[in-house]
């Protein structure tokens, strides 16, 4: 099994503040190959991170070496201190129109200071637990606003391509084109566009260079052309980065006001796009290495560590930081492992500033430019354009590029999330209502989807009043959500209806009928007086009346699928599980018809003629490749086994059934691994003996030689949580926190590849 650990704690435990990136295996001593991998990879991200330092504060009109100590700053101090391991922070083109702005409003130094209130508001956001939030904000605004800014920074730079300079704003910059492109100055224009062309091209090719990173190629080859060239402008540096480096200085008093606005968009902006940059690290470090990598952003502690590189890169002269994504992909392609890959680039990064400034005064302004117009187009993502015009989002998206663009980022941002407000309004107040008239065999049908809530009760009321009174009716609720006023309407129109002697059925797919107080999955009794008259009075009234909705809701939907399993079955496991009656083993591990191979007994025991013929036929006859055992929170089986039994319960079936389970009370009082970790997690003592009792019948399934995967799962029945058992740790985790192949392979080897041909819902 692979190694795993986890960022998160199981439920009922506080998160821990501080995961640690480093793999089990490597924890508490130095591992040469990591050293070596980790070392291989801070070259790579120095060699891309420098050039885009460079033209990112060129294009920000800050000092050019603000872009290396940001640089050094956020490789250092987020790396340190950061949340995202393998994420690598510095000066990122999605503030760059921000700073230029900035900038041009209050001089350079009191920008410093923006930088250094935006870290300190990012520190707050942090201690605050705010990460949670920024997920709120629509993916098509985020998206648009990062496409708003690279079309603006790519207009901007094509002026200083074609040798001219910058404007201030989008308008300007295309009113000036044409002219701009009358009046080109021939070396510069030679030195962008070959700088672009690299740019572009190079990853292109095939090869093993490709590994060299293109902006090191483009920037390089474009300093080459230059020397054949005259009249190339080229960086002008003050001095190394030591001399460089500046305190913020305090604005006029009247520039306060600005001064605290600046603070508050450069720590908005910063933080989510840093928080969407962990995002795509984690799944990229997952992807890399084949789900075993289970650690995950802590995303308060990666606002901490923004936050402090924002206020430590301020104090310097240097660039806001955030976490940035070019960077952080080249550091996973690379094969970085933990955040010393982050830490040692910014380290390259202070050495280069200090020993090589000669080198960086060698670099033409075109070239730099040229790479900002590549990277400023990258961000408009065709898959952002596809995926919003897929989730009917495209005008969100639109919107929110145009503002950005031609107003500016808090204006364009404005736009969208008003714009994306209105539509889901619009979307509530559309539900669809419509009527599928009698036939000889069928009643009038009234089908309403999408969402039912008193902003679509005028619709509904208007079609259902065009029901002729005494007409038998069928009302489909094909609904996401329905609300009290609807519900109540409802009830009031078909209590009307059935005095005029018409005849009236509500009903609604199967999962989502239950009274609006429930949800989803409600009991037999929160919702069988809905048809208290279908059923009679006595014991077996819920369950007619259960078998009666599933006739009248759910037969006809799935009877397709039974019939296509009418040859036999093939599940993908089998699940033993405890007999209680809260456990649903195909709820809880959202499986349909045929998918596992089910087995319930009290406490989820490995024993017995019927447990044992079970596992028997699954694993030789359907040669399922996964048995799991799942346990839960309040278990009785449990509870006697702590309470005593065999010596307090009367002797018999239960007492006998029960005394197979006393290995796991003795390994429970033992100091069973599985136990201690659910008692740190502030889990009882029959949740904790629950989980060792899984564990317990995981080994006893193992020394009867199983030939399949094992799982464990443990359902939190409070919380409706799902947790799966770490053979390694000997802990559960999170279903979030582990990937596919999770169990413990045994027999023929089975188990090393079941993993891959779980399905979906039990692979977490």
């Amino acid at each position: 099994m692979p190694d795993q650990t986890s960022s998160a704690a199981p439920t009922g435990r506080a998160p821990d503040r501080f995961p640690d990136a480093v793999p089990p295996r490597t924890r508490g001593r130095l591992d040469p190959r990591t050293l070596r991998a980790d070392l291989g990879a801070s070259l790579v991200v120095f060699l891309v991170a420098v050039p885009l330092s460079l033209g990112i504060a060129l294009a920000s009109g800050a000092p050019i070496m603000a872009g290396l100590i940001a640089g050094v700053v956020g490789g250092v101090v987020a790396g340190l201190l950061g949340g995202s391991p393998l994420q690598v922070s510095g000066p990122a083109a999605g503030l760059t129109v921000i700073v230029a702005g900035l900038v041009d409003q209050f001089g350079w130094q009191v920008t410093t200071l923006i930088t250094v209130g935006a870290g300190l508001l990012q520190l707050g956001f942090g201690l605050s637990r705010l990460a949670r939030f920024t997920q709120a904000i629509p993916p098509a605004v985020v998206h648009g606003m990062l496409a708003g800014i690279g079309i603006t920074i790519a207009l901007a730079q094509l002026h200083v391509v074609l040798g001219g300079s910058a404007q201030t704003g989008a308008l300007d910059n295309l009113r000036e084109f044409p002219a701009q492109l009358m009046n080109l100055h021939g070396g510069a224009v030679v030195v962008g566009l070959t700088a672009i062309a690299i740019m572009i091209v190079w990853p292109r090719l095939p090869g093993p260079q490709r590994s060299v990173p293109g902006a090191l190629v483009a920037v390089g080859a474009a300093t080459a052309l230059s020397f054949a060239l005259t009249d190339v402008p080229r960086v002008d540096l003050p001095g190394n980065l030591v001399e460089s480096i500046a305190l913020p200085v305090l604005p006029d008093s009247g520039l306060w006001l600005g001064v605290l606005g600046g603070m508050l968009t450069v720590a908005l902006v910063a933080s989510v796009e840093s928080l969407l940059s962990a995002v795509a690290v984690d799944r990229m470090a997952q992807d890399r290495d084949g789900g075993a990598r289970a650690v995950r952003t802590d995303a308060d502690r990666e606002l901490l560590g923004q936050g402090a590189s924002n206020t430590v890169s301020g104090l310097l002269g240097g660039l806001p930081i955030t976490g940035v994504i070019v960077r952080s992909s080249a550091n996973v392609r690379a094969g970085a492992q933990t955040r010393a890959s982050t830490v040692l680039h910014g380290v390259w990064i202070a050495l280069f500033g200090v020993v090589l400034v000669a080198v960086i005064e060698l670099i033409p302004l075109a070239a730099l430019s040229g790479l900002l117009v590549v990277v400023g187009l990258q961000l408009v993502k065709p898959a952002d354009i596809r995926t919003a015009r897929t989730h009917g989002e495209l005008l969100i998206y639109v919107a929110t590029v145009l503002g950005v663009v031609f107003l500016n980022l808090l204006e364009g941002v404005a736009i969208g999330l008003v714009l994306a407000g209105l539509l889901m309004v619009r979307r509530a107040a559309r539900a669809r209502v419509r009527v599928e008239e009698p036939t000889d065999s069928t009643p009038r049908r009234v089908v309403v989807e999408g969402t039912l809530s008193f902003l679509s009760v005028p619709a509904l009321s208007r079609v259902l009043n065009e029901v002729p009174g005494g007409e038998p009716v069928r009302v489909d609720l094909v609904v996401d959500y329905l609300d009290h006023t609807a519900y109540d309407h409802l009830e009031s129109w078909t209590r009307r209806h059935r005095a005029t002697g018409g005849w009236v059925e509500v009903s609604e797919p199967a999962g989502t009928r239950t009274d609006p107080q429930h949800g989803r999955f409600a009991t037999w009794s929160q919702w069988q007086s809905e048809h208290a008259e279908d059923a009679p009075d006595g014991p077996s009234a819920p369950m007619l009346a259960g078998v009666r909705a599933y006739h009248r809701e759910t037969a006809e939907h799935v009877r397709a699928t039974f019939s296509g399993l009418t040859g036999g079955q093939n599940p993908s496991g089998l699940l033993l599980a405890c007999a209680d009656s809260r456990v649903l083993p195909n709820m809880i591990t959202h499986s349909g018809p045929g998918d596992l191979f089910t087995v319930q007994n009290v406490g989820n025991l490995v024993h017995g003629t019927g447990a044992l013929a079970a596992v028997q036929y699954a694993t030789s006859v359907l040669r399922v490749p996964l048995v799991a055992v799942c346990g839960h929170s309040g278990c009785g089986a449990m509870k006697g086994l702590l309470d005593g039994v065999p010596t307090d319960m009367p002797d018999g079936a239960l007492g006998d059934w029960l005394r197979s389970g006393r290995p796991s009370l003795d390994a429970w009082l033992a100091g069973h691994p599985a136990g201690r970790a659910g008692a740190e997690a502030g889990f009882a003592q029959r949740d904790c003996l629950a989980m060792v009792n899984v564990a317990m019948q995981l080994d006893k399934l193992r020394e009867l030689g199983v030939d399949a995967e094992l799982m464990g799962l443990f359902f939190d029945i409070r919380t409706a949580d799902v947790l799966v058992y770490d053979a390694d740790a000997r802990a559960f985790r999170p279903h979030d926190s582990v990937g596919s192949g999770v169990g413990s392979g045994v027999g023929s080897g089975v188990g090393s590849q079941a993993g891959a041909r779980l399905p979906a819902a039990l692979r977490g």
